[in-house]
Formats: C-alpha cells, sequence, structure tokens
C-alpha cells in the first residue's frame, strides 16, 4: 500500500470508529479505498468495523463506495456476522440488500443465524430468514431450532417455526432438558474460576427473563460472562403444539406458574394452547382454577376463560364465574385477569362489575379496565364513558394509551370525549396520541390534522403510532387535507 492510499485508509477508519457519516463522505470522495484494510495490519475492515459498531448509514455508504458485504474482516470474519451477534438489525438488512450471502459461513463455521440464535437476537434472525436463511441449515450450535430451544428463545423458536424449520422433536427434548435447571448455577459452574466474585443479574425481555453471569477482578471490574434466556417452558409448549402433543391442562398450567407472571410466556403460550383446544374439559379445569385458593392459579383460569369465552356456549358459562372473581378478587393479578376476560366475553353485561375497578390504586388493573372497556361501551352508556374520559387522564402512560383506544372506538361523540381526545394530543406516548387522533379523525374533528402530521413526520414508520396514524387519514373528509397526509414522509432515521 502505497503512502498516500495508506494515509486515506487511516483516515477512512478514524471517521469509521468515530461515527461521523460526513467525514466518511469527504474521506472517500478523497480517494480512500471502501474495501481497503486498516493500516496497523491486522486487516481489518471499514465496513466489519462498521457493522460491529451499529452504523447503518455508514455501512451503506461503504456499500455504495464499493465495499464487498463478503469481504472477510482480518481474514476470519464477516460483516454480517458481526452485525448479527450484535443484534444491529438494520444493518444486517443493509448488508442483504447489499447482496450479502446469507448463509455464507466465516471462521468456525458460524453463519450469521448462528450468531443471532447463540445470543438470542429475535429482530435479526427474522430479519435474516425474511432475507432467505436456510430455517434448516445447521451450525456448530446444531440445527437453528435445536440451538434456539437451548438458548430459551421463544421468539427465535418462534421465527424459525413461522419458516418451517427442520428439528421439532430434538428441539422439544433439548427444551424439556432445561425446564426446571438452575440456569444461573449452570452459567456459573462454566465461569467459575477459584477466588473469583461471580455477578447474577436477571433482565425481562423477550417474553421471559434473560441470566446474566459476570465475573469480576479485585477491583470490582467484569473481565468475563455469559448469558442464558429461561423461556425453555414456553418453548416446549410451543413444539408440544407443533408435535400434536396434548399436555393435560394441569401440567401447562404448572408451567405457567412456574414464574407466576401473566406477561411471561410461559403463562401465554399456555393459555393460548388450552384456547385452541377449547373443549369441555379445559372448561371445567379452568373453572375449578377460578373457584380455588391459589391466588395466581385463580388468574390463570381467568386468563383461560377469557379466551374461551367468545366460543358461543362458553362465554355464557363463563361470565357468572368471571363476574364474581371481578367482585370478590383482593390480589391485583387475580382482578386484573377477570377484568381482561370479562372484556374478551364481550357482552356488555360485564360492565358494572369492570367499572368496579376504575380507580383501583393499582395501574395494572386500571390498565386492565380500559383495555376491557374498549369496544364494549354500548351507546348511551354515559357510567362507561365516563370512566373511559376519567382514565384517559390517568398518570400511568399504558392506562392513557387503552383509554385513548377506548374512547376513539366508542360510539359516543360529546364535547367530553372530544375534549379529553385532544387533551392527549400531545401525550408524551405516542401511540396515545396516534390514537386520539384517530378518534377526533374519526368524528370529523379538524383538531386531529396536524397532530397526524406530526405523528406521520417523526414516528418510525414500522411503529404502531404511524400504522395508527397513517390509518385515520382516510376518516377525514377534506380530500386535499388527505391528499397531503398520506404524501408526508417520514423525517425520522
Amino acid at each position: 500500500m502505497d503512502d498516500e492510499v495508506e494515509a486515506g485508509a487511516a483516515g477512512l477508519f478514524a471517521t469509521v470508529y468515530g461515527g461521523d457519516e460526513d467525514a466518511v463522505v469527504r474521506a472517500l470522495r478523497a480517494g480512500a479505498p471502501a474495501d481497503g484494510p486498516d493500516a496497523d495490519g491486522e486487516g481489518r475492515t471499514a465496513l466489519y468495523v462498521a457493522s460491529v459498531s451499529d452504523e447503518p448509514g455508514i455501512v451503506r455508504l461503504l456499500l455504495a463506495a464499493g465495499a464487498d458485504p463478503d469481504r472477510l474482516s482480518g481474514g476470519t470474519d464477516l460483516p454480517l456476522c458481526g452485525a448479527a451477534c450484535g443484534g444491529h438489525t438494520e444493518v444486517v438488512r443493509a448488508l442483504l440488500a447489499a447482496g450479502a450471502r446469507v448463509d455464507l459461513r466465516e471462521e468456525f463455521g458460524f453463519t450469521a443465524m448462528a450468531w443471532a440464535l447463540q445470543r438470542g437476537r429475535v429482530e435479526v434472525v427474522r430479519a435474516l430468514l425474511d432475507g432467505g436463511a436456510d430455517p434448516s441449515l445447521a451450525g456448530p450450535g446444531g440445527l437453528p431450532l435445536v440451538a434456539a430451544a437451548r438458548r430459551g428463545s421463544t421468539g427465535c423458536v418462534r421465527a424459525l417455526l413461522e419458516h418451517g424449520a427442520r428439528g421439532r422433536a430434538e428441539a422439544l427434548r433439548e427444551a424439556l432438558a432445561w425446564c426446571g435447571v438452575d440456569v444461573a448455577a449452570v452459567l456459573q459452574e462454566g465461569l467459575e474460576q477459584p477466588g473469583r466474585e461471580a455477578v447474577t443479574q436477571r433482565f425481562a425481555e423477550d417474553g421471559g427473563v434473560t441470566v446474566v453471569v459476570e465475573l469480576l477482578d479485585d477491583e470490582g471490574r467484569p473481565t468475563a460472562g455469559n448469558d442464558l434466556q429461561t423461556g425453555h417452558a414456553a418453548i416446549a409448549t410451543l413444539l408440544e403444539a407443533e408435535l400434536g402433543i396434548a399436555l393435560p391442562a394441569a401440567d401447562l398450567a404448572g408451567r405457567a406458574l412456574r414464574r407466576g407472571d401473566p406477561d411471561d410466556d410461559d403463562w401465554t403460550e399456555a393459555v393460548a394452547v388450552l384456547q385452541r383446544r377449547g373443549d369441555e374439559e379445559t372448561f371445567r379445569s379452568a373453572a375449578a382454577w377460578c373457584a380455588g385458593d391459589e391466588a395466581l392459579r385463580r388468574a390463570f383460569g381467568a386468563d383461560v376463560l377469557g379466551q374461551l369465552g367468545p366460543r358461543g356456549a362458553y362465554a355464557a358459562r363463563s361470565l357468572p364465574l368471571l363476574s364474581a372473581l371481578a367482585r370478590t378478587a383482593r390480589d391485583a393479578a387475580g382482578l386484573r385477569s377477570a377484568v381482561v376476560a370479562l372484556g374478551h366475553l364481550g357482552d356488555p353485561a360485564a360492565l358494572p362489575e369492570i367499572l368496579l375497578h376504575a380507580g383501583h390504586r393499582d395501574p395494572r388493573v386500571r390498565r386492565a379496565v380500559a383495555l376491557a372497556l374498549t369496544g364494549l361501551v354500548p351507546a348511551g352508556h354515559e357510567e362507561g364513558v365516563a370512566a373511559l374520559v376519567a382514565l384517559a387522564g390517568d398518570p400511568d402512560g399504558d392506562v392513557r394509551n387503552w383509554a385513548a383506544a377506548g374512547l376513539a372506538s366508542a360510539p359516543a361523540d360529546t364535547a367530553g370525549v372530544r375534549q379529553a381526545l385532544v387533551a392527549l394530543l400531545d401525550d408524551p406516548v405516542a401511540d396515545a396520541a396516534a390514537e386520539a387522533a384517530r378518534g377526533l379523525a374519526v368524528r370529523h374533528d379538524p383538531r386531529a390534522v396536524d397532530a397526524l402530521a406530526r405523528i406521520l413526520a417523526v414516528e418510525a414508520p414500522d411503529g404502531y403510532a404511524y400504522e395508527t396514524a397513517r390509518d385515520a387519514v382516510r376518516h377525514l373528509p377534506d380530500a386535499r387535507v388527505r391528499a397531503r397526509l398520506e404524501r408526508t414522509l417520514p423525517r425520522c432515521r
């Protein structure tokens, strides 16, 4: 490499490391090779550095300037693999769009999919599958479905199943082998060094819990670590359903209650399986759980009944059971599940029991009330409308969001309803603001226009707020305003 080219390459790398897109453009225009190796002699490429640093703008600039998306950095590492390992979905999509071979292997036989599964990167897995990755191509961790089951990532397993991944029986055996295992202990044993302190942390993510174990040096700094997700029970439930294995209802309830979190995949997957089963035995089991002494089991039974309820005869039989639970439950989990389940039944006869809890001290219960009232309050039901208006001013953002959705879809059109929606147009919760704008647009209220224009300009195009605003535009009566808003381009990155 001559001195001029070497200087150009050094300048380019400095700008890439600094994350300065404008400086990258200047370096490329000055003649720096987009695909040249770093001057430090290790052979790293600028594209790989930008990819692992999550710099999608710089990645696109380098690709446009001729960087090869499949060139190995340092002779061992692929940009796509580095981005996948780091969970950098936008970079992954940019590399694939530029022609990166999705199943290409780097050192030790790793593909981008193998890295994404090892780290539990759900959105990256979906991007790779959308880009044509083979869902059954084995990597160092075996078949992708088995690797995802071992990782404990329910989201990765779902994505692979949606794309027809093979190895379901093997993956089920892997998931069952991990059920009930102390993940923290296993991770610590794999890292353990005599005399070294280990710290364990737990984070709620991907519908479950991720356990992280780190070794510390004498000054308390992490020097090594590993992590694993804990969705193995939910994965087993998913795979059993795929394989036609009907676990007894009591066993599914046991899995759901293992962590006792109604938002956890262990819980929601068990409810989903029982809902699809939808038979008399399931109804009787859920009814018995609702009448039992264990608070969390009552909540689980209510969730199951709420999902069974819309199935004809089960609705009429579930209503008195859930109404009684809503009147008598004292724990937040039971109340929340009973209220949401009553909403799922879709019967306005449940309104008295739902409205009992509109002012509950626990925001999770108020959130459940707002959710249950959405689509349930009939025309002329003043108490239901008043409850939604009050919830629209709740200090909890999620409560306001659901109340906004309830008001937007309510048949009532009063000054009070419109004022409650107007008050939400600048809500810091973007979804709540979008629902409020939709509610005003449906009522042909011109105050919706500026809010819709702002949301369409600043919110992410793949987000709920943006999609809600896009849908709301069609309700505006002025054709010129509709045309303008339909052509509003997002200003977000």
